[in-house]
């Protein structure tokens, strides 16, 4: 190992031994084991490289395939049949991210308890009462009869992925095995499933109910459904719209508490854990933009296709890069999840695409009447008693012991949590169908927007995804796929429903699903926006859409000119300005500036203005400014909601800015007072009042601006934690452009942001570039765990290798290493 390797090797280990002895509970582990210099941990450090020429075997190969790994590290599988492309994808993402393939599994399937024992048993109950592994298996068992294409494609990823880990020996164990005391699981071609169904958690669950309950309990149903609209006040819809804007109307006063919304609050923190949420008042934790540009707005007349998911960070990086080659059939380049037999996000030679999340209602809850509140085995419907689906669930500790035992009831819904008597199901689209493999496996090998679209809409169920595909022709085409259930008439989902009849059911879903293909406008953009103006459609969608920030900013960047490059698309990633600061700002200022001339603002906020006055704002890591403003915005917004506190100050549900900047229009709104002074505020006196204390707490916090605590990038950094959050194994205070409300975001503390970015032009050639923070192997001492991570950070891509051979691969100097993977017998 070289000097940088090796103190990296033991930072991480020493970093590791001290959290595995923080977190132990009861006795420590002898590190006997964990030391031993043949099947310890020291396997870690010689198995961080690859080697020029490597073979292995993987038994049922149909012939042998040469994987050409290039100077990224970039496995390009060049195979002769698809299944062995995919079991030898299957290999090369288990010998680079093998814990991650385990982990992610377990954490499904909720068996984590037995690997931590006991103190994993709430995150396991959590995972088996919401049912994704229940729904996996049940789905399967559909597969197995009605794809068995696709179910062999399953197979195949699981044969590449325990022919690695036949090859191991205990000491070649990844760094977090030999942590654990752990052996590699087995994978099996379910596990797939479960992984999509946990993506599934992430993507089609946005809080929506939980937020309108926890406001509802605070200030009454009439203000929750005002604060958390159908409808954005704000529209910029993904769908391109001419007609008149319908913006939301006046939000009314504060109401008593709904004392009712606390059943609903309740269930949901049941089903998904306490917290926030899951969003920032300026948008979703987990959200993403994408765009593209037809030949009308392209410099070369090429269509041009950008994305970049935003998701957690982590090291590992949720994403593996890959290039899977099978001539005359196959020739996909992008990124897969650990875990799925295919590229995800990605281009081939014809097409290029990448997803934004929807974010649409796809969950409905529905208060049951059960025949007995201790032990039920029926519920009503219709006047008739139903027996319950039941199900026993066994937590087993690191020694193979029953550690736990719990019955899951389900009604025809789902499943059921009762909770001070009051039981209530829950109807999910994530627990009710499996289309998304289908639909990968065939958008990769399509050849023209039409027919990717097509393979969209007749595959796509869960979570609903904003699919954006452009071609070599220069079409461009947008469609928001997956189920949208159709409710009963005059009703949404973001209250419960009576569960005692059918009536309440879901009868089928959405088929005009938003959709635009080549518009006039010669561009196409999604930013977790809502998907289509009220406007132009009725149907019912979803509620409490992100704020449209993002989306303004970059469709002004779209129709700012005809000539976009591909560059162009490349910068716009990390584009350093707001359309939230730009117009928060301006009113802002304004009401300062009535207020000065009147002689009704004091000092501290006189100064306040005088420093946001020279302002730029760009929120680069330099800026100091950007965290004036967010300190400033922070006590407005703070202030602003305070009804919505519990008694110990508490706030677990905020409204977007969006409701802000329309309540800017209602400066005596009984909102804008702050129940904490003895006065009445209005909003005059609010403003006022945040630009001094914001300026106060800044300094308060970080010191005087010439210290330089103030630089935006050690106020908003990015941190990427490792998987099991071992501190020496992650990195943290990474200074970025971007913010939350900027098209390169910095939510949920910095742990979330744009997990791979992507930029591809579709001329005559393929040309493609893109970058995800992290690396691509999961070997903390490997110099592929993080050699990404710097260009990610300065908003640079890379050159993304499309070679159609492997001696092209080879001629251009770019081959670093190869695997040869020869079959035989199964």
């Amino acid at each position: 190992m070289n000097s940088t390797l090796s103190l990296l090797f033991w930072g991480a280990l020493l970093g590791a031994l001290l959290y595995v002895g923080a977190q132990s509970v009861g006795p420590a582990p002898a590190l006997g084991p964990f030391l031993d210099p043949v099947n310890g941990v020291w396997g870690v450090a010689y198995s961080a490289e690859f080697d020029a020429e490597s073979m292995a075997h993987i038994p049922g190969l149909d012939g042998d395939v040469e994987v050409v790994y290039d100077d990224r590290r970039v496995p390009h599988i060049f195979a002769t049949t698809i299944p062995d492309a995919q079991r030898a994808l299957g290999y090369v993402v288990a010998r680079d991210r093998l814990f991650e393939l385990e982990i992610q599994t377990r954490a499904t399937m909720g068996t984590l308890t037995e690997i931590a024992g006991p103190a994993a048993i709430g995150v396991d109950r959590r995972s088996r009462e919401l049912g994704l592994a229940w729904a996996a298996r049940r789905d399967f068992e559909q597969l197995v009869t009605e794809m068995p294409d696709l179910v062999q494609a399953l197979e195949a990823y699981a044969d590449g992925v325990n022919a690695y880990i036949d090859s191991l020996d205990p000491a070649d164990y990844p760094l977090e095995y030999h942590l654990t005391s752990a052996t590699p699981l087995r994978w099996e071609p379910i596990h797939t499933l479960y992984l999509l169904k946990r993506m599934g958690q992430t993507l089609a669950y946005n809080g929506t109910e939980a937020r309108k309950a926890w406001i509802a309990s605070r200030v009454g149903r009439e203000a929750a459904d005002a604060l958390i609209p159908v409808n954005s006040p704000i529209q910029e819809p993904i769908v391109p719209f001419e007609g008149e804007r319908t913006l939301a109307s006046r939000v009314p006063d504060p109401g008593e508490p709904d004392p009712d919304a606390a059943i609903q609050l309740a269930t949901m923190t049941a089903f998904f854990g306490p917290g926030d949420y899951g969003r920032d008042p300026d948008g979703p934790i987990v959200g993403s933009n994408n765009w593209a540009v037809g030949p009308s707005r392209s410099a070369t007349g090429n269509a041009v296709l950008s994305g970049d998911p935003h998701l957690g960070l982590t090291l590992p990086s949720i994403w593996y890069e890959a290039h899977t080659v099978v001539p005359g059939e196959l020739d996909t380049y992008g990124v897969t999840l650990a875990g799925t037999p295919t590229i995800i996000i990605g281009f081939n030679r014809d097409v290029a695409w990448t997803f934004t999340n929807t974010g649409a209602d796809v969950l409905d809850l529905y208060r049951e009447r059960l025949d007995d509140p201790d032990a039920p085995t029926s519920y009503m419907l219709d006047g008739e008693w139903r027996p319950l689906d039941l199900r026993v669930e066994e937590y087993l500790g690191p020694d193979g012991d029953v550690i736990a035992t719990d019955t899951i009831r389900h009604t025809h819904r789902g499943p059921i949590h009762s909770l001070n008597g009051v039981p209530m199901s829950m109807r999910w689209t994530v627990l009710d169908g499996q289309g998304e493999v289908p639909a990968l496996l065939q958008a990769n090998r399509a050849t023209s927007v039409d027919e990717w679209l097509d393979i969209m809409s007749d595959n796509w169920y869960a979570p609903t995804q904003n699919g954006l595909v452009a071609d070599r022709t220069g079409s461009i085409a947008i469609q928001s796929a997956g189920a949208y259930p159709i409710r009963p008439e005059a009703t949404q989902g973001d209250w419960y429903f009576d569960g005692t009849t059918k009536a309440s059911d879901w009868s089928g879903r959405l088929v005009d699903v938003p959709r635009a293909v080549d518009p006039e406008q010669g561009y196409l953009a999604s930013a977790n926006q809502q998907p289509i103006d009220p406007g132009a459609s009725d149907a019912y969608l979803g509620s409490d859409w992100p704020s449209p920030w993002r989306a303004l900013t970059i469709n002004r960047l779209l129709r700012s000119k005809t000539d976009h490059t591909a560059a162009d698309l490349e910068a716009y990633h990390t584009h350093p300005r707001s359309a939230r600061a730009d117009g928060f700002l301006g009113r802002i200022l304004d009401i300062a500036d009535g207020l000065e001339s009147e002689g009704r603002l004091e000092p501290g906020a006189t100064e306040a203005v005088s420093l946001l006055r020279e302002w730029n704002l760009e929120y680069t890591p330099d800026n100091t400014r950007a965290t004036l403003f967010e300190s400033v915005f922070e006590e407005l917004h703070g202030s602003l909601w305070d009804e919505l506190e519990d008694d110990e100050g508490n706030r677990r549900a905020t409204p977007s800015s969006a409701i802000t900047w329309m309540l800017f229009d209602q400066p005596d709104s009984p909102w804008w007072d702050d129940l904490d002074s003895e006065m009445v505020e209005d909003r005059n006196a609010l403003v006022a009042r945040s630009l001094a204390r914001g300026l106060a707490d800044l300094r308060a916090e970080r010191g005087p601006e010439a210290d330089g605590g103030w630089a935006w990038g050690a106020v908003s950094p990015i941190n990427i934690d490792h998987l099991l959050g071992l501190p020496a194994l992650g990195r943290r205070g990474i200074p970025i452009t971007g913010g939350n409300g900027l098209l390169s975001p910095t939510a949920g503390g910095g742990t979330h942001g744009a997990s791979w970015r992507m930029v591809v032009e579709l001329g005559e050639e393929v040309v493609a570039r893109g970058t995800y923070p992290g690396g691509q192997s999961g070997n903390p001492v490997s110099s592929s765990y993080t050699d990404r991570l710097e260009h990610w950070a300065a908003g640079e891509l890379e050159d993304l290798r499309f070679p159609r051979s492997a001696d092209e691969l080879r001629s251009g100097d770019h081959a670093r290493s190869v695997l040869r993977l020869t079959g035989g017998e199964r």
